[in-house]
């Protein structure tokens, strides 16, 4: 899989890390946060005999660079420069494949721009992180303002405490664990501005009026049309790494396999 050239979205905003293979309808992937574009390897490479599919880190992930100084701003104008970023390296009417906070910019995106996006596959995905006394599926409030204390703090023993959270519950968690570690090791560490930056948007966003327990994800596929939901027992947060083979037929069967890989648009 090798870079892709990539534009930048806006004057102001470098351009992010692009890296493309396979060929045939186009399939974009956004992952989550504290992690980048490897962690989709093993699912892209299952898929790229019939579609191109197309990663990107998100910024300050991976290889993408972050804007120093942008980390204070308004949430909502990151999320929107998020957005655009990404956007501007999807080709038109791309199949969204988003995992985490990835799927919160992914549903952010279709509300902008729908005539951009083919369909969405929300993978670990919430429309609001915390909690609240209409919303019973999100985190307490005092989870999130640790992590962003000890962010400040410690931030590599922040995202192995929180790597260690994605397995947790996941038949396969020491491998997942390792896949996701590894991701890290072979892409590059997020950086701590861009992962409070994050935390931020996480404790900001409410996307409900707009369209990671299994009940948000049920609660959330309820909102959407025409959507289809999918809970894999002992999956954990990361099911395109701990059951890889049980996804694949539903999601090939969601995405409507091509006879024969093509050339995309």
């Amino acid at each position: 899989m090798n870079p892709a050239p990539a534009t930048s979205a806006a004057s102001n905003s470098p351009a992010l890390h692009v890296e493309s293979s396979g060929s045939g309808p186009p399939l974009v992937f956004w992952h989550g946060w504290a992690a980048n574009l490897r962690v989709f390897d093993a699912l892209r490479a299952a898929l790229a005999s019939h579609w191109r599919t197309i990663a990107i880190d998100l910024p300050g992930h991976g290889r993408s660079p972050w804007v120093e100084g942008t980390e204070t701003a308004d949430p909502e104008w990151i999320a929107a420069q998020t957005v655009s970023g990404l956007l501007a390296q999807m080709p038109a009417r791309a199949t969204l494949i988003a995992w985490s906070l990835g799927g919160q910019f992914a549903l952010r995106a279709a509300a902008r721009a729908p005539e951009r996006i083919a369909g969405l596959v929300l993978i670990g995905t919430t429309p609001r992180f915390l909690r609240s006394e209409d919303w019973p599926h999100g985190a307490d409030a005092r989870t999130l303002e640790q992590m962003r204390a000890h962010l400040s703090e410690d931030y590599r023993g922040t995202v192995s405490d929180f790597l260690e959270l994605q397995v947790r519950g996941s038949r396969d968690a020491a491998a997942v664990h390792a896949a996701l570690r590894n991701a890290l090791l072979q892409q590059g560490e997020a950086r701590p501005a861009a992962l409070q930056a994050g935390l931020a948007l996480l404790t900001a966003t409410d996307l409900r009026a707009q369209v990671t327990g299994p009940g948000a994800s049920a609660a959330l596929a309820a909102m959407l049309p025409q959507a289809q939901h999918l809970e894999i027992p002992r999956a954990g947060h990361a099911p395109f790494l701990s059951h890889l083979e049980r996804l694949l037929p539903e999601l090939r069967s969601f995405l409507g396999e091509p006879s024969a890989a093509r050339p995309a648009p």
